[in-house]
């Protein structure tokens, strides 16, 4: 780990070195404060362990050596502060040694789809989209519906909405997958539970510069937008569906105005749909396809279970099971999201081989 520490304080010291060389170069002082900002927290939280470990080093040296009954004793008790203290300050470093995700403090949009299970699946994808949004307003963030496809009973076969506030993309990204409920749909009359799912995909806000798409690569379509019972239907032709014609993925918008403000929506969530298939082409060797983040919607491919006869809530990626079903629908998905994120975090600290990596001394 110190090796590590040692190769960023010396990084940050050329940064420094470099700014007063950039001058009036703004483009350069711009992209050399983001690293040293970056940097800065573990060079601070660095010198605070190594002058606490000089510390600890000083009274073992006066414990091994000293004669006098109180000095030894001012020795033995700093000891006693110091060596939990330092365990901390490591393990905090290491934690902050973790490559971090570049997408964490982006926005998002989530995608959510009725699965297996017709209407009830619907509805319980708009529960999902409520949960959703009740976890936002608790996190302080904005949402806006970009797309929404319902079946009149209060349900979705598919509403997409973006969540914008800092860190949103770090705490969502663990919702993407399977999400299955069991329960007596209301209109099932011989109180039978049925099974259900709904597909999550959470895709990060991505700039224009961050990937491009040629014109020649997508077909514009315009139609009219739909509305219950014909009310309220634009007469002008502003909705706008995009087909992205390598990959076949398409995305339509219809709840702006303007077909121009619809297509810049569409374009964006068509961004985030390719970044998130060059993400996993990079992560795994799974076929490049979007569906590989939200599965095929079957009753058995599930990352959480919500069972309302038993008033619990599992998340079987971690094995943890909540016993209050109606406050996990009222957006308390905290712990869960909490114990992914410790479960994500203990593998990359352990792939970035920090835990290997020798100690001076």
């Amino acid at each position: 780990m110190l090796d590590k520490l040692s190769g960023i304080e010396h990084r940050y010291e050329e940064i420094n070195r470099q700014l007063v060389e950039a001058g009036n170069d703004y483009q350069r002082v711009a992209e050399l404060n983001k690293e040293r900002l970056d940097l800065e927290p573990i060079v601070a939280q660095a010198g605070l362990y190594r002058k606490d470990m000089g510390r600890l080093e000083e009274a073992r040296q006066v414990l091994d050596g000293e004669q006098d009954a109180e000095m030894r004793a001012l020795a033995e008790s700093e000891i006693a502060d110091l060596e939990p203290h330092l365990v901390l300050l490591e393990k905090k470093l290491k934690q902050m040694l973790v490559p971090k995700d570049p997408r964490d403090d982006k926005n998002v949009f989530v995608e959510i789809r009725a699965g297996a299970g017709g209407d009830e699946a619907a509805i319980f994808a708009a529960d999902l989209y409520r949960m959703y949004t009740r976890y936002a307003e608790r996190q302080g963030w904005k949402v806006e519906v970009m797309s929404a496809s319902d079946i009149g009973v209060g349900g979705y076969k598919e509403v997409i909405f973006q969540v914008r506030g800092k860190g949103a993309f770090s705490k969502l990204k663990y919702e993407s997958g399977v999400h299955r409920v069991q329960r007596v749909p209301v209109t099932e009359s011989a109180g039978r539970i049925h099974t259900s799912t709904a597909t999550v995909a959470v895709l990060a806000e991505v700039e224009e510069v961050d990937i491009q798409i040629p014109e020649s690569d997508i077909k514009i379509d315009v139609f009219r937008s739909s509305g219950a019972g014909g009310q309220n239907v634009q007469k002008n032709a502003t909705a706008v569906r995009i087909t992205h014609l390598p990959t076949g993925l398409v995305v339509a918008c219809q709840d702006e105005r303007s077909q121009l403000q619809n297509r810049l929506r569409g374009m964006s969530i068509l961004r985030a749909r390719l970044y998130e298939i060059e993400e996993e082409k990079r992560r795994s060797a799974l076929e490049a396809d979007r569906h590989s983040q939200v599965g095929s919607g079957e009753r058995s491919e599930k990352i959480r279970t919500y069972n309302y006869p038993q008033n619990r809530v599992t998340d079987h990626r971690i094995n943890v099971s909540v016993f209050n079903l109606p406050a996990v629908m009222e957006g308390g998905i905290d712990q869960f999201i909490e114990e992914l994120s410790t479960r994500d975090e203990a593998e990359r600290l352990a792939s970035s081989g920090t835990d290997n990596d020798g100690k001076e001394g």
